[in-house]
């Protein structure tokens, strides 16, 4: 039976514990504005746990009140990202994306979807029939690709926010045990500040819009404690345009100052507006 809710009822075994223990502390360890290093690092993780050859992170969020024809109910994934990337898994994100867009969803992604607000774990057995795997979406989508077997988790971030996790066995790998799920749901469970700050970072849990490439690495200079200018002549850029930058991230994360970014960044409410303009 697949994992919903909650954590496993039974512990993973003693040598599963011992890993998730010690990905945890790594997690914890890196520095908080290495938000992509922090992201490839879990979905190793995650890999070696599970014994999976692949995996792919995606950060969806709600797009306002759900029209009743859309099957995702308003759900848009909006930052698609693979371990190990190549250009047939980015060609066939691209393609799922339209078919979302397009109204036609398989039926994993609609059960996913059905149950946003949970965290909950799966393999494909648990969410489809045996006879899904003799459809055209499984061979288009997973043999063509390498890939035999998969787990996805949902992971809640906000009403309007979720993140998505799939690690995949190739066809060399028999398919994924209720163990290895398990391991797999307990793992993530306990990492729900690290999924908020990858949200975050991301610019994805108060904006509709990811962070632009730019942002991102302005965004990363303030984590770090540096100044405007010190950031511009990091990046090339005239303190001018930097300064530009960082009063976007503010609107985007609806703050009016560097204080209120980090009380966000740390899991803190930020304090009322003060009005004060972006400091250099």
């Amino acid at each position: 039976m697949a994992t919903e809710d909650a954590s496993p009822s039974v512990l993973p075994n003693a040598r599963r514990l011992a890993m998730i223990h010690q990905l945890w502390d790594e997690l914890a360890d890196l520095d908080a504005a290495c938000v992509v290093e922090a992201r490839d690092h879990l979905l190793a993780g995650l890999c070696q746990l599970a014994g999976g050859a692949n995996a792919t992170w995606v950060g969806a969020v709600r797009m306002g009140a759900p029209h009743p024809a859309d099957p995702v109910l308003g759900w848009r994934p909006r930052l698609i990202h693979h371990l190990h990337p190549t250009g047939r898994l980015e060609q066939a994100a691209e393609e799922q994306r339209r078919l979302l867009e397009s109204g036609h969803v398989d039926a994993t992604t609609i059960h996913n979807v059905r149950t946003a607000g949970r965290y909950r774990t799966h393999r494909l057995c648990d969410l489809v029939p045996p006879s899904w795997f003799e459809g055209d979406y499984y061979h288009a989508y997973y043999l063509a690709l390498g890939h035999h077997d998969a787990i996805w988790a949902g992971v809640p971030i906000n009403a309007d926010s979720e993140i998505y996790f799939g690690v995949y066995r190739n066809h060399r790998q028999p398919g994924f045990s209720e163990a290895e799920r398990d391991a797999m749901a307990y793992a993530l469970r306990g990492l729900r500040w690290f999924h908020r700050q990858q949200m975050l970072g991301h610019g994805l849990l108060l904006s509709a819009s990811p962070l632009t490439r730019t942002e991102h690495a302005v965004l990363q200079g303030l984590l770090q404690g540096l100044s405007e200018k010190q950031i511009a002549a990091s990046l090339g850029q005239s303190p001018y345009t930097t300064h530009e930058y960082v009063s976007r991230i503010f609107r985007k994360y609806a703050v009016h100052n560097r204080a209120a970014l980090m009380a966000l960044w740390l899991g803190r409410q930020p304090s009322a507006p003060d009005g004060a303009a972006p400091s250099p």
